[in-house]
């Protein structure tokens, strides 16, 4: 991803939110046949403070990605969206996209099985806790033997990102009110463009690039 430094995301909280949040991704890899992609989720490393990630892929994707013999992209898509120009003004305008969007590339540690199970029943949780009735992996109808078995079909990854890119594009080079306007539109809750989480995104970006100027003087 070609950085800009006006876009440019380096704070390791507002980077970790953004992986937190947004847990699905992409995971790019060159292999003896050429590029292949995969998808899976990933989580924080609950033990770290810093944007190391862990999760699991299924076999054989951990031999088709050379899992922990080679290095690997992960990509991380946050908010997205379509930025008309009739929401600019008056003015000659062209229509943009912003996003956010982080890559984190490094050599994966592969796991334990044991670890693999951890890492296995924490994404579990992660994802049942939105639930009204969340399931545990071990609950019962499952059992040991039943989720051991299906494990064995997975392997389990730790990354410690030695390259980070991290990018927020969400119109910081627009006038203070034409970036007003972008959020509202985007807040309206109408029209296919709509998207209150690119909304959120925006209006975090404007404070803070508010809140800095400020400071300046």
């Amino acid at each position: 991803m070609r950085q800009n430094p006006s876009f440019a995301m380096s704070d390791v909280t507002e980077i970790r939110r953004i992986i937190d949040a947004h847990p699905w991704v992409t995971i790019v890899s060159s292999a003896q046949t050429g590029l292949v992609a995969s998808h899976y989720a990933v989580l924080l490393d609950p033990t770290r403070d810093d944007l190391t990630i862990v999760g699991h892929v299924g076999r054989p994707d951990d031999l088709i990605h050379g899992l922990g013999e080679s290095e690997l992209l992960v990509v991380v898509q946050g908010p997205h969206g379509y930025i008309s120009p009739s929401w600019y003004g008056d003015g000659a305008a062209v229509p943009t996209w912003n996003f956010v969007s982080v890559h984190l590339r490094g050599v994966p540690e592969i796991l334990s099985p044991e670890e693999n199970l951890v890492i296995l029943e924490e994404l579990v949780d992660r994802f049942e806790s939105g639930l009204p009735e969340p399931r545990g992996m071990w609950q019962p109808p499952n059992d040991d033997e039943f989720v051991r078995r299906l494990a064995k079909g997975t392997v389990g990854f730790r990354l410690t990102p030695t390259h980070v890119t991290a990018k927020r594009k969400l119109s910081q080079n627009r006038p203070d009110d034409v970036v007003d306007t972008i959020i509202e539109r985007l807040d309206a809750g109408a029209g296919p463009y709509a998207d209150p989480r690119l909304a959120d995104e925006m209006r975090r970006s404007r404070d803070a690039m508010r809140h800095a100027r400020e400071a300046r003087t």
